[in-house]
């Protein structure tokens, strides 16, 4: 096994421990962790914004690319950056992972970081920071966001394990709540996608043969429908995308836009839309569609923190990596 998979599996040994003692304990995790640990003049959160700030300015994508990255990573295994690992069977090669991006600003803001705390800062904190900052920058309002998570030593694509965009509301509640994140957390986190594009294959079926019927989704405005129809053509290999928030004036915007657009039935998801038309979840969705944007914006901010502490690795627990793409001692004891 080469070096770059190699970096992708783990220590059996210790990696079996470590899962024994994961939780959703936002407890271990504090607001300014890294205060005084670089330095007195070292301010960690700030260089990592920093790195963040020049990226964003030049490509505002950047925030739905991140919020992505974070879900995704937190979802697998809990937020211990194990979605940044490389490797020929890591999480990364997971097909709901293929299109996930933004590994370069984490590089960037880990180097940046390194250059003035060696070895103290870890890549999940990092992750999280970075998520922070692009909420912040697209509109979001800035909440406080917990570190001193460790990183974790396992990354396997066998273990991707992510919500369909075409799930149901109550099974998409029991997936959140397997995770330690009730209905409400589950429909502020999907906010998220107040930013970012789907690609046609996503929800094609939606547009010609709703759960093989022939027929498009009949909870679909028609309006959307056609447009949709334009993009994504029949039988088309469905690479085309459109924003997730089709309001044209905040698609790029974290707002509670998304909730007025899937309440006048313009959900691109599945899962989206049947937000808005599911008992379990319309009453929510209706009052952060009539509440206004700062009112999600604090909510989103809450949740992002919750869905932060799942599963996280502290103290002696994981490591700090040198890279956010390898573990530090890839060759121990590892899977062949």
């Amino acid at each position: 096994m080469n070096m770059s998979s190699t970096a992708a599996v783990v220590v059996v040994a210790i990696g079996l421990v470590l899962l024994t003692f994961t939780g959703q304990c936002s407890g271990a995790l504090e607001v300014g962790f890294y205060q005084g640990k670089c330095g007195r003049f070292v301010d960690v959160e700030g260089i990592v914004a920093g790195v963040v700030r020049t990226k964003f300015f030049r490509d505002r994508t950047i925030a739905a690319a991140l919020i992505r990255m974070q879900f995704h990573d937190c979802f697998v295994n809990g937020c211990d950056a194990s979605i940044l690992l490389d490797g020929s069977a890591s999480e990364k090669t997971a097909s709901p992972n293929l299109s996930v991006r933004g590994f370069d600003v984490i590089d960037a803001a880990k180097t940046a970081v390194e250059s003035v705390c060696r070895g103290v800062v870890s890549c999940a904190d990092i992750i999280a920071i970075a998520t922070r900052e692009v909420v912040y920058l697209s509109g979001g309002g800035q909440y406080n966001v917990q570190t001193g998570r460790r990183d974790g030593l396992i990354s396997l694509a066998a273990n991707v394990d992510l919500p369909a965009p075409s799930i149901s509301v109550p099974d998409s509640v029991a997936a959140f709540a397997r995770k330690g994140l009730n209905m409400t957390d589950m429909v502020h986190l999907l906010g998220g996608h107040t930013v970012g594009v789907a690609h046609c294959f996503l929800f094609q079926d939606r547009l010609y043969n709703f759960q093989n019927t022939g027929k498009p989704d009949p909870d679909m405005n028609v309006a959307l429908l056609e447009r949709l129809r334009r993009i994504c053509p029949q039988n088309s290999a469905g690479t085309n995308a459109t924003n997730l928030d089709q309001n044209p004036q905040s698609s790029f915007i974290v707002d509670n836009s998304f909730y007025k657009e899937i309440v006048a039935r313009r959900g691109i998801l599945q899962i989206d839309q049947e937000l808005a038309l599911d008992s379990i979840t319309q009453a929510t969705v209706t009052a952060l569609a009539n509440n206004g944007t700062n009112s999600f914006a604090t909510k989103f901010g809450q949740a992002m923190v919750k869905l932060g502490a799942v599963e996280v690795l502290t103290g002696s627990q994981g490591e700090i990596r040198r890279s956010c793409r390898a573990v530090n001692k890839p060759g121990l004891l590892t899977f062949n």
